[in-house]
């Protein structure tokens, strides 16, 4: 897949491409109208960003376990917030978007 003169100098990243390359053009699998909103991490931001806070605010853990926890219970609250979500990807193009509660 890779020419050789790339392989030899870096054989480590040619095999992690060889591995892993195709998964990145999933996204084209997808509707077009889903594309911009999946290839990014844009959802994850703000997931990202309270998880930080949270363990700016609590400071020292007293091991591992308690961390895991805490950070465990935010995101089964994001979870049960975007299951119910009440604007939700139509995954087929003639689909009315599908609303929570209607």
């Amino acid at each position: 897949m890779l020419p050789s003169p790339f392989r030899s100098r870096a054989p480590k990243l040619a095999g992690w491409l060889e591995e892993n390359l195709l998964e990145g053009f999933t996204v084209f699998d997808l509707p077009p109208d889903h594309r911009r909103r999946m290839r990014t991490s844009n959802p994850l931001e703000p997931v990202n960003k309270e998880l930080k806070r949270l363990t700016r605010v609590a400071g020292i853990f007293p091991n591992e376990a308690s961390l895991l926890r805490l950070l465990s219970a935010r995101l089964m609250e994001f979870s049960k917030d975007w299951e119910t979500a009440k604007i939700r990807l139509r995954m087929q193009n003639d689909e009315p978007t599908q609303k929570a509660n209607t």
